[in-house]
């Protein structure tokens, strides 16, 4: 073969490497800026962006591979002190705008996408298990099968429950934790023996969150009416305050 043989190859299977791809958009809506972060699953080799800044109106995306599957999410009131990043919600302690592995502090509004081998069945979710910081959507772009829109619009932090808001040195309320992370008793966090569908029922508190949002997750098994699917390789684009 020679190498103009193997750099059209090359090229080739590039492309056809793309086109296998899944590319998730991310598109700010909200009047304030929010700080996007991403967290990678299974202990895999994180994105090469796990956080940036995200302006009113702007948007960017990244490439997931097949498999993937983690999280994405928007930090609230960053800034840098003293070379430090840091966030009033959802930070995840890098001390940079890059988190670098670490996760969300909560509470935060989550997507979680799992990315399926060779255009499998894909999964994906909003979940307000781990509280509500910012409104966020999840939509396929393409593919096949119920590709519906997962979407938590509304504003919770307007209607938090007093003993779950989260305020702000303004004394405003920034975020909706949830009840696990107040309380830490078993039948809110469907730990120990509350770790089965059967044994964790809807609690006061997860039924709150669901009526504010009936397409996310409000506790760990709410899977029935919040857990979408869509089949063969679709791009996703997750909007913030949709």
């Amino acid at each position: 073969m020679t190498t103009t043989h193997v750099a059209l190859f090359l090229s080739f299977a590039f492309l056809f490497y793309a086109a296998q791809g899944t590319k998730v958009t991310l598109n700010n809506k909200c009047s304030y800026t929010v700080w996007p972060g991403t967290l990678t699953g299974d202990q895999k080799p994180q994105l090469p962006l796990t956080g940036f800044e995200l302006a009113p109106g702007a948007s960017n995306s990244v490439d997931l591979p097949s498999p993937w599957s983690g999280r994405f999410w928007g930090r609230t009131g960053c800034s840098e002190s003293n070379g430090k990043f840091s966030c009033a919600t959802a930070d995840c302690a890098s001390g940079q705008i890059a988190c670098n592995g670490a996760g969300a502090i909560p509470p935060a509004s989550l997507v979680e996408i799992f990315v399926a081998e060779n255009g499998g069945q894909d999964f994906y979710d909003v979940s307000n298990v781990d509280g509500f910081n910012v409104p966020i959507s999840v939509t396929p772009q393409g593919g096949s099968g119920d590709c519906k829109t997962s979407s938590c619009p509304k504003d919770i932090n307007s209607l938090c429950l007093a003993d779950l808001q989260m305020k702000g040195s303004d004394g405003n309320v920034i975020a909706c934790k949830s009840a696990c992370l107040v309380y830490q008793k078993v039948e809110y966090c469907c730990t120990g023996p509350n770790n089965k569908p059967e044994t964790c029922p809807p609690t006061n508190y997860s039924q709150f969150f669901e009526q504010q949002c009936l397409d996310a997750y409000s506790y760990a098994y709410d899977d029935k009416s919040s857990t979408f699917t869509c089949s063969n390789r679709p791009d996703y684009v997750i909007t913030f305050c949709p």
